[in-house]
């Protein structure tokens, strides 16, 4: 018995607790983290509301909201959760995440690592490019990570589609075959579903560049220096790992983001900019789809055109056969009519009558037949 209920908690333990997520922090450090949603909701201070839409067994659209103290992030694959110090990405051994994950380690790790051993840098160059990478905030810096990465993404799979697509049509409008049709078939399939994706994206974007004040809920580290005092420290979150680099990362971004509330708390414009350049890529990979979706139209068009020339064609032969046995049909109503066994006077000693009825039955339907053509050719149905 206790067996089995050790075994049962251990199912219910394995059914409540989330998939895995890694996490980075703004000092370079990173760790997989095997945590629960309610471990996840209080770390992050978030409700399950906002946590469900990361639920990659739940269907959501493409969703960027603004929380207090994060940035709760569902791009086709990409699920994360963003704060002004941390970044917690879900389901990084994902194939599609593992290029997303090495991004961030890449441009968010070396960012920050600006200390080695406690001991600064102190070549000019460095505090120099140290100093305008700290200009953007943390949050700002991974979120761009995010939407490059989901832009590249869908900008591949648009890229693969036009490889694909373009040399199925123009085999297609050479041959038209059931091969060819059902492959154009799936890829315009193909095509409707990924531009259905890249449109959910972009109307994300378009929403967030037509409303100020979600942009202006993004800046997580104006909100939490605005929160906190500038003169105490008392003020920081408390759910931060504790190390000199963090801290002295904090002080830094609370002294940008507190020069920033004392300016406009309204200014959205490096957010605006950053969100601009990637709404017009994610235009730019609709715009080939368009593109791609008009070759497919001129495709069908042209096709149906073929297909109705083939359409004429047959209704002529068919205008052709149904004169040709009309014709046949009144030389065999004469051959019928001559043929019964009914006695006439002028059929004793009249043996050449036989040969005129042929020639003239022959004459008269080949007459009729030419008429028949020439008044369809005469009338436009037939072509010349």
């Amino acid at each position: 018995m206790a067996a089995a209920g050790a075994g049962a908690g251990s199912e219910g333990k394995k059914r409540g607790a989330s998939r895995s997520w890694i996490l980075f922090d703004a000092a370079g450090d990173e760790r997989v983290l095997d945590a629960d949603k309610y471990a996840i909701m209080h770390r992050v201070d978030i409700n399950a509301r906002d946590l469900r839409i990361l639920d990659p067994l739940l269907s959501y659209p493409s969703t960027i909201l603004g929380r207090e103290r994060a940035i709760v992030l569902n791009l086709e694959h990409i699920k994360a959760i963003i704060t002004s110090e941390e970044v917690l990405l879900r389901d990084p051994s994902d194939e599609n995440v593992i290029p997303v994950v090495e991004e961030l380690r890449r441009r968010i790790a070396p960012s920050s690592a600006t200390q080695h051993d406690g001991k600064e840098n102190l070549s000019g160059q460095h505090d120099v490019e140290g100093a305008e990478e700290d200009e953007s905030p943390f949050e700002f810096r991974a979120l761009e990570v995010t939407l490059e990465a989901i832009c590249s993404f869908l900008d591949a799979r648009t890229t693969e589609l036009e490889t694909d697509a373009y040399p199925a049509l123009d085999e297609l409008t050479s041959k038209i075959s059931s091969r060819n049709l059902d492959r154009v078939r799936k890829l315009k399939s193909g095509m409707t579903r990924l531009t259905a994706r890249v449109q959910k994206v972009r109307d994300e974007l378009e929403q967030l560049l037509d409303d100020d004040d979600d942009m202006a809920d993004l800046y997580l580290s104006r909100k939490l220096a605005g929160a906190s005092s500038p003169v105490s420290g008392s003020g920081g979150p408390n759910w931060f790992p504790a190390s000199p680099t963090i801290g002295s990362k904090i002080s830094r971004a609370s002294r940008a983001s507190v020069a920033t509330v004392h300016g406009n708390e309204n200014d959205v414009e490096e957010l605006e900019m950053l969100l601009e350049a990637y709404f017009m890529q994610i235009d730019g990979t609709l715009n080939k789809l368009t593109t791609l979706r008009e070759y497919i139209d001129d495709t069908e068009d042209y096709i149906n055109i073929q297909l109705d020339n083939h359409r004429n064609q047959l209704i002529q032969l068919e205008l052709f056969l149904s004169s040709g046995t009309v014709c046949l049909s009144l030389y065999s109503l004469v051959a019928g009519v001559f043929g019964m066994n009914i006695p006439y006077t002028w059929n004793d000693n009249h043996g050449y009558i036989f040969k005129w009825v042929v020639l003239v039955s022959g004459l008269f339907c080949a007459f009729m037949f030419v008429s028949i053509v020439a008044y369809a050719r005469h009338k436009g149905l037939v072509g010349s």
